[in-house]
């Protein structure tokens, strides 16, 4: 009789048991399921809203009526945080993706300030149109990516839980279309950055305008082509092509190439004082010896070398074996976005690879600082009470109208995220406010 009450109650435990499972079992794939889903509704409405953003900037492209342009922009802009908020949604925390992300938040960046200007004042420039159509073109490029993607994944059938399978496992040896689509539009973004004129840095100055510290004489074809061969390192001049700008451009200037067989290189170098704007130099950076902080030391060298007196390391970035480091101009500790200048060093050999200094030379004066009209604590006042404030600087940035603003500069962190506050040290206006992604910030190195 025991035996057979034991048996009973063994054989009910073993069905809930198998109950249980099976819905637990249930539960587990209803999960999957609506992750699946989250992922599939997420990829197809960034590739619609890639669309819809191409088509909308050429339409702004073909409008003439600037009470339509405005508006136009806005969409634009709107159009560019729906991607955003798609892109974020996407199991690619493993994968490197912060170039896409940084080329659609500077569309919007772009759109946003060409919108809340009176354009009726203040139209479109020249080198505006000509920014509108690099990311009209771009766009388009990224757009055709994105939809060569799903049509794979429409085509065969493929799972987003894959993707964030093999991305948390490494799983390197694994075929997953997915992965290899969005590493493709990834590196195509990556090649925009070089073509997009506008600095990436927050607060620095995108308005055109005469250049306001070009100093010493003018120089001529000779001399630009030293002073080219001293910045890529080569001695025999012959190999230099110079070019002189014609009339009509914003600042009369040498053009400079260099090629070999085993790099290529571009600058562009005033002819009043022999100024470099630009140098780029492609060439494959080998091993590296050097470290990060070493690269920052070459890139003062260089600094140096051009004559940029009192400049502060901004950010500091290493991409595989290339340092990238931006400079602020300090004057009486207050740092000045506008005057900026970035550079990229070599961490196999310490060369320098890249250098934009045309903001800095577009923009850099010196200039009547007033005494904050705020106390320090006062601006305080005027940050999110729940955000940890670890860093604090006086600074000169450009607002979204593009009017120079003297602000206090806050560093502190929320919810485990890093925001940059600029707070106005004149009327505790909160002038913006920017999340820090994979951006280095090295303060560290400025003391």
């Amino acid at each position: 009789m025991v035996r057979w009450i034991l048996i009973g109650v063994l054989t009910v435990g073993l069905v809930g048991v198998g109950v249980w499972g099976y819905q637990e079992h249930q539960e587990k794939n209803a999960v999957l399921i609506q992750a699946e889903n989250n992922y599939q509704r997420a990829f197809h409405e960034l590739s619609y809203y890639m669309d819809l953003m191409h088509d909308q900037i050429g339409t702004a492209l073909a409008m003439n009526s600037r009470e339509q342009l405005s508006p136009q922009m806005i969409e634009i802009w709107r159009l560019t945080s729906e991607a955003m908020s798609d892109v974020g949604q996407l199991p690619l925390t493993l994968m490197p993706f912060n170039k896409t992300e940084e080329f659609l938040s500077n569309i919007g960046d772009f759109t946003y300030q060409t919108a809340v200007r009176d354009l009726e004042e203040e139209p479109l420039n020249d080198k505006e149109v000509e920014t509108l159509q690099n990311l009209y073109e771009q766009s388009g490029e990224l757009k055709d990516e994105l939809r060569q993607v799903q049509h794979t994944v429409l085509d065969e059938n493929l799972r987003w839980m894959d993707v964030q399978l093999a991305l948390s496992t490494q799983d390197e040896q694994s075929d997953n279309t997915i992965v290899d689509g969005f590493e493709t539009v990834e590196k195509r973004v990556e090649g925009y950055a070089e073509s997009n004129a506008d600095s990436a840095l927050s607060g620095t100055s995108g308005e055109e305008h005469e250049y306001q510290n070009l100093s010493g004489g003018t120089i001529n074809q000779e001399e630009a082509a030293r002073k080219g061969g001293d910045l890529f390192q080569v001695e025999d001049q012959d190999n230099l092509n110079v070019t002189e700008s014609g009339d009509g451009a914003d600042v009369p200037i040498y053009s400079i190439s260099y090629q070999n067989d085993n790099k290529n290189g571009y600058l562009d170098i005033t002819k009043q004082g022999g100024h470099p704007l630009t140098l780029l130099v492609n060439r494959d950076v080998q091993e590296q010896n050097i470290s990060l902080n070493e690269g920052l030391e070459k890139a003062n060298d260089y600094l140096e070398q051009f004559n940029f007196d009192n400049m502060d390391v901004f950010t500091s970035n290493q991409f595989d074996n290339v340092g990238v480091y931006s400079f602020l101009y300090n004057q009486d500790d207050v740092r000045i976005y506008s005057d900026a200048i970035e550079l990229k060093i070599a961490l196999d050999n310490g060369e320098l690879l890249g250098l934009t200094a045309r903001n800095y030379f577009m923009n850099h004066k010196e200039r009547d600082i007033p005494e904050p009209e705020l106390s320090s604590e006062e601006a305080k006042d005027e940050v999110n009470p729940e955000v940890e404030i670890n860093e604090e600087h006086m600074a000169i940035i450009d607002n979204d109208v593009g009017e120079e603003v003297f602000v206090y500069e806050f560093l502190g962190v929320l919810d485990n995220e890093t925001y940059r506050i600029f707070i106005n040290a004149m009327d505790g206006t909160e002038e913006k406010v920017e999340k820090l992604g994979g951006t280095e910030i090295n303060y560290a190195s400025m003391s």
